[in-house]
């Protein structure tokens, strides 16, 4: 079954699930949702292959974005980089909102898929995607490149691992809350070949 989590603040909604590879009893792929005073870490880490090393990994790139989560995001993956030279390494994508201003930056390194939905598009033509290099947080980082889009009330965020199916966006922008998409697109979108998470979070606007 899928792990939960829910939070809802005064200018997000989100929700998360995940799924270990059948057979498995840990996840190796984590999120993080991290509230600060000028903004909002999110990020999706995908702890290489599966099992425990996979998720011994993940855990320590979260340490570090837990720990530093006030720095730039090329710092935050420098960081992640030196702290996981020893272990197999992890893909991530990380996203950083700015309620007041209405901008997120984001990037990503490996194969964790991010997109931006905005309600009256079409579901499965996103309003935009972080840049996302080749390599490998701990092996082989590449040039970082951040990206910057405009977000606007109602605007889905969704950050998935490689164990979710390429469609899985076209599932998102429904009226349903954030945790209960997650919840539903996380079961029909399975890969059922390796971990899996999906986080979704519905920006509600600036705050007051």
């Amino acid at each position: 079954m899928a792990d939960k989590a829910i939070m809802s603040g005064k200018f997000v909604d989100w929700g998360v699930a995940s799924r270990a590879l059948p057979g498995e009893q840990v996840c190796g792929d984590v999120h993080l949702f991290k509230p600060l005073p000028d903004g909002l870490l999110l990020a999706v880490i995908d702890g290489l292959g599966h099992g425990t090393e996979a998720a011994a990994a993940a855990a320590i790139a979260l340490g570090v974005l837990n720990r530093l989560a006030g720095e730039p995001l090329d710092v935050l993956f420098r960081q992640c980089h030196e702290s996981l030279v020893r272990t197999r390494g992890v893909t991530m994508t990380a996203a950083w909102l700015q309620p007041v201003q209405g901008r997120l930056t984001w990037m990503g390194v490996g194969n964790v898929e991010g997109m931006q939905l905005r309600t009256g598009r079409a579901p499965q033509i996103p309003v935009a995607r972080p840049v996302i290099r080749s390599g490998i947080v701990g092996y082989h980082l590449p040039s970082l490149q951040p990206s910057f889009t405009s977000v606007l009330p109602g605007d889905v965020l969704a950050f998935a691992s490689d164990g979710l199916n390429a469609g899985f966006g076209e599932a998102l922008l429904t009226d349903e809350p954030p945790q209960r998409l997650a919840e539903q697109t996380l079961e029909r979108c399975f890969k059922g070949t390796d971990d899996a998470l999906l986080l979704v979070a519905k920006y509600l606007g600036g705050r007051s």
